[in-house]
């Protein structure tokens, strides 16, 4: 009996989902592949937003495919068109436009929504602003060029993206958060310190322990937001950076273990037979750490796209990459390597900060667990940094204040 062309459905185009169906069309030149996103673009990247917030690069430079791309591969893109569910015992994916879409293998590659800013004035104000895909930061753009203050509001990795926008944009800047120090699950108060500083260079505003209580709009913009410690802020956009929440409302009619995000093996299989996760929304076993997690960086991403494409065409192939993120603070560069997570009891940290001008000063921070070396996070001088991956992927025991410091002084 002849078995049929296989079938494969992806859902979501960011870098995960579009380097699973680049792989499969490599293993298998004959199966089908269906891509869907909820946007009118092909993939672009997502880490070269700040940069094209900041006016350093044009939109173009931000697109990574186009939709040639994906003919000339027969992928079958389909913009603009959002996944309503999922029959996991038919494997049928069904559209927002009535489309059936059956599967051999299915990834769900959704990622997440950027949480918004729920106080009073804030839904009788525009110009209240996400930062995670082309579209915002187009709006936002827009916005800055006719704007003199901003606040960014939050201690996230997009605040200070939005921050330094704002910044290098020349607008009068207030970052706005709610914790002692800004990322404040991986730094600790001298880490903290010294983004201040570098922040404070720049001429922004930085104010810790603080919150939005609510907006003042003034003919349906903000004028100013008052904090919960009585301060009024002038603002004429906000940027809110307030963290996302995990696109996992697809699975919850169907057998798909979700936790925090929706649970895969090391293969990034599901508890459901053929269907996958992969990227932000993926909770992944990590086995330099050795339990499961959820990582939004882009490197841990494609990575997750490449295993998942791999395995949905038949492959066996673990995940056994080690995470790395690396991002422009301002005028220096901050990189993650591996796990980072202080407020994670099972892991001790180590830190050393070089001292130098306020603003141009180097930190480093180790994570540990059970003397291995799981993570680094390097604010300032980025030397050393691929040998770092190395000792974190072969899990670098490091037992003596000896072998800690030559890892923190490491060149």
């Amino acid at each position: 009996m002849a078995t049929h062309e296989k079938r494969y459905v992806i859902i979501g185009n960011g870098i995960a989902g579009t380097t699973a169906a680049e792989t499969l069309r490599k293993n298998d030149p004959n199966c089908s592949i269906h891509l869907l996103t909820n946007e009118a673009y092909p993939l672009y990247n997502r880490v070269s937003l700040p940069r094209f917030l900041q006016g350093v690069i044009v939109e173009q430079k931000v697109m990574i495919r186009d939709v040639a791309w994906h003919e000339q591969r027969n992928i079958t893109l389909m913009r603009e068109t959002l996944a309503v569910s999922i029959n996991t015992e038919e494997r049928v994916v069904v559209t927002d436009k009535g489309q059936q879409l059956p599967y051999d293998a299915l990834l769900i590659a959704t990622g997440g929504w950027a949480n918004s800013l729920n106080v009073p004035g804030a839904s009788d104000a525009k110009h209240i602003y996400n930062f995670v895909t082309l579209d915002d930061t187009k709006t936002i753009i827009e916005r800055m060029l006719e704007s003199k203050t901003a606040l960014a509001y939050g201690g996230s990795f997009i605040s200070y993206e939005l921050c330094d926008g704002f910044a290098v944009r020349k607008l009068d800047t207030t970052w706005l958060m709610r914790g002692p120090y800004w990322l404040r699950s991986a730094l600790d108060a001298e880490g903290g310190e010294v983004v201040d500083n570098i922040a404070r260079k720049f001429g922004v505003e930085v104010i810790h322990g603080d919150e939005i209580e609510s907006v003042v709009p003034k003919n349906g913009v903000p004028s100013y937001v008052k904090t919960k410690k009585g301060r009024e802020i002038q603002a004429d956009m906000i940027g809110i950076g307030l963290g996302i929440t995990l696109n996992t409302q697809l699975v919850e009619h169907t057998h798909i273990k979700v936790r925090g995000g929706i649970v895969v093996d090391e293969f990034l299989e599901t508890n459901v037979e053929g269907v996958y996760a992969a990227g932000d929304v993926a909770e992944f076993y990590d086995p330099t750490i050795g339990y499961h997690h959820t990582m939004g960086t882009w490197d841990n991403a494609m990575a997750h796209g490449r295993i998942a494409g791999t395995n949905m065409g038949g492959g066996h192939q673990a995940y056994l990459d080690v995470p790395t993120y690396t991002s422009p603070l301002f005028d220096v560069n901050i990189a993650v390597v591996g796990t980072a997570e202080s407020n994670n009891p099972e892991l001790e940290t180590v830190t050393r900060r070089e001292p130098g001008e306020k603003g141009n000063e180097n930190y480093r921070k180790l994570f540990l667990r059970d003397n291995k070396l799981v993570g680094v996070l390097m604010i300032g001088s980025p030397k050393g940094r691929k040998k770092l991956v190395e000792l974190v992927k072969n899990q670098q025991v490091l037992a003596t204040p000896e072998e800690r410091e030559a890892v923190l002084t490491l060149k």
